[in-house]
């Protein structure tokens, strides 16, 4: 024999189980948020790497260049070799949701030189900081 539900035995279960899954949910929601914006940031970098390492490669500035680009408070560094050039590009991304710890962001992009670029070999800009 199948058990009689009485009316009203089960009120309340909904607010307690959506009040439970609740903080879950919203957890979820923030983790993604999170990952949608480091993806977003992380192309950019890869962007800024691509256009300073281009530009170095001709013999324009490279560290400009990937600066017009980069995200704002992002770390640039260009090195010039005898045969290649490499613009580096690191950011954070910070967790949405509080005072979390943030995530580093890095993209790395690497041109051949231009014959007789103007740049003398083994030259190093150094990092700079966009503002």
């Amino acid at each position: 024999m199948i058990p009689r539900r009485w009316p009203g035995r089960d009120r309340g279960s909904f607010t307690a189980e959506f009040a439970a899954g609740l903080p879950a949910l919203m957890l979820l929601l923030l983790a993604g948020l999170t990952a949608v914006d480091a993806v977003t940031t992380r192309a950019q970098c890869v962007d800024a790497a691509r256009e300073g390492a281009i530009a170095a490669a001709r013999g324009e500035s490279g560290t400009e260049a990937a600066a017009r680009v980069a995200p704002q408070k992002s770390t640039l560094d260009v090195r010039t070799g005898a045969d290649v050039v490499t613009v580096t590009v690191t950011t954070r991304v910070r967790v949405l949701g509080g005072g979390l710890p943030g995530l580093t962001v890095q993209a790395i992009a690497v041109a051949a030189r231009e014959p007789d670029p103007g740049i003398p070999p083994g030259t190093q800009t150094g990092p700079a900081e966009i503002p």
